[in-house]
């Protein structure tokens, strides 16, 4: 199955597939679409930014458009997959409050487990997607927005009930995931807290305080992460050498870069990039 609407005159492009050819398994290394992968009959292991993931039978997986999945063994798998014109993410947060739950660059994209009300509503759910897709009129895209919109409430909600209680009061805990949201938009030149500090009208000591009291990890370490997560991305699935990642995510000198890198992972850029094979 892979059925699909494209809309030329936006660009807008929504897949709903069970991967039983080719060209639907190419699709999940498309650096343009979000991606919701189901598994619904089955566990399955795949392959996340090059690093295996176990998703359990019942699991869902939200992805954005940065992270390369793979899939060995497809089938008892579902997926959505959108692009920002389809949906944009960021302007619809205010209503769906998904971005920085459901989708937002983690090293470790977010997983729901669904019980057996959320698997007959997730079920009914993509029913309706396959109608809709074959109701072929003017106004199928906005019912097929319609639909993953639902989609993405419900799923955010999930994840939000399965997410442990924050232990600092909501206006706080509002701070710390905008600081994770303004990280995702500006990693790539913005490596110090300072500047999201001041993106937030914080100072970086109360900020630090903050991720401390929520039991998060530290300011610095998730733009770190941030940052490390990309450089990977960029060595595993992309031609650039080393030096040509480093300057694409905002470094100046490629020997700071290289120094930054094996501090974190232990091992150069250029030898990374050679474990693709391994992985």
């Amino acid at each position: 199955m892979k059925l699909e609407y494209r809309n030329a005159k936006d660009e807008s492009h929504l897949v709903l597939t069970d991967f039983n050819c080719a060209p639907s398994q190419q699709l999940l290394a498309d650096k343009g679409l979000y991606k919701i992968l189901w598994a619904k009959e089955a566990s399955r292991k795949i392959i996340v930014d090059g690093y295996k993931v176990q998703l359990e039978k019942g699991q869902v997986i939200f992805c954005t458009p940065l992270n390369v999945l793979e899939v060995a063994q497809s089938d008892g798998l579902v997926a959505l997959l959108f692009n920002r014109e389809f949906y944009c993410i960021q302007d619809h947060d205010a209503e769906v409050s998904c971005n920085g739950f459901l989708f937002y660059g983690s090293s470790k994209p977010p997983q729901i487990a669904l019980d057996e009300k959320s698997i007959k509503s997730f079920d009914a759910m993509f029913f309706m997607f396959q109608e809709e897709f074959e109701t072929r009129d003017h106004i199928q895209g906005e019912m097929l927005r319609v639909l993953l919109k639902r989609l993405l409430i419900k799923s955010s909600r999930l994840i939000k009930e399965q997410l442990p209680e924050p232990d600092i009061p909501k206006p706080q805990f509002d701070t710390v995931r905008q600081y994770h949201i303004l990280v995702e938009q500006h990693f790539k030149s913005k490596h110090k807290v300072a500047a999201y500090a001041e993106l937030l009208f914080k100072s970086p000591k109360t900020l630090s305080n903050l991720f401390k009291k929520s039991g998060d990890k530290s300011p610095l370490a998730i733009i770190n992460e941030r940052i490390i997560l990309e450089a990977k991305r960029l060595l595993l699935y992309s031609d650039k050498n080393a030096e040509e990642v480093a300057y694409e995510i905002g470094f100046n000198d490629a020997g700071h870069f290289s120094k930054f890198f094996k501090k974190h992972t232990g091992m150069p850029p250029t030898a990374f990039k050679k474990t693709k094979s391994s992985l």
